[in-house]
């Protein structure tokens, strides 16, 4: 069953939490043979505003296209490639409302954390980033690192490096927190989140945050769920 043709609106009340741990994921064919996705939030059909984690199969392709929306990525897994170069793991781009691209995936395939359709109309900066040599900063805590990745009007997101039993004081999420977690397990008082889990809390939601013994490697985006 085609669930975009049953269902536009998934994960799609964002006054709610949401949390969807990888035991969880449901990974749905694209159009394009070899590409599944695993839909994390949507609002509309095959084009939607939307929050996904797409993988693709070694030597598939994704016909070329335009970000009418924007289109924000960060490479999970594999080398995510298009005309314009080449994105290794660890690599998060930004391509705004207008531009295009042919992906292009090689011989190891490729695994994305793709938000479609969310960029505001005056956000128009181009960025590329690889996250692995890029320089960590000294986070608000002892134990936590941040590598600030973009970051217009209220908007924020970030790559935040938890050491093992590290511990963030309790704080509100103004316009909102999504969360990814990319290594180790991220713990607050609602529950563990391992490695694969996805986080989302609403406008003005509360929590208190820390890792245990294995500490955390965490994509967070802050204000722009308002």
């Amino acid at each position: 069953m085609d669930i975009l043709r049953q269902n536009t609106r998934y994960n799609a009340v964002f006054d709610e939490s949401v949390v969807i741990r990888p035991e969880e994921y449901q990974w749905l064919t694209s159009p394009m043979p070899g590409v599944e996705r695993m839909m994390l939030d949507r609002v509309g059909g095959e084009v939607a505003r939307a929050t996904s984690i797409v993988r693709y199969q070694p030597n598939s392709a994704f016909s070329s296209h335009s970000h009418d929306g924007g289109e924000e990525y960060l490479v999970l897994k594999g080398t995510f490639a298009d005309e314009h170069g080449s994105y290794p793991t660890g690599t998060y781009v930004r391509n705004p409302v207008g531009t295009s691209h042919t992906p292009i995936i090689g011989t190891e395939g490729a695994t994305i954390f793709v938000k479609l359709h969310q960029f505001a109309e005056e956000d128009n900066e181009q960025i590329q980033i690889n996250t692995q040599s890029e320089q960590w900063l000294p986070g608000m805590v002892e134990g936590l690192s941040v590598m600030p990745l973009h970051k217009f009007a209220g908007e924020q997101v970030a790559l935040v490096k938890w050491a093992p039993n590290t511990q963030f004081t309790r704080h509100q999420h103004w316009n909102g927190e999504e969360i990814l977690v990319l290594q180790g397990t991220f713990y607050d008082e609602q529950g563990s989140y391992p490695q694969g889990s996805w986080l989302r809390n609403p406008h003005l939601s509360e929590h208190t945050p820390y890792t245990q013994d294995e500490g955390a490697l965490i994509y967070v985006k802050v204000g722009h769920l308002g």
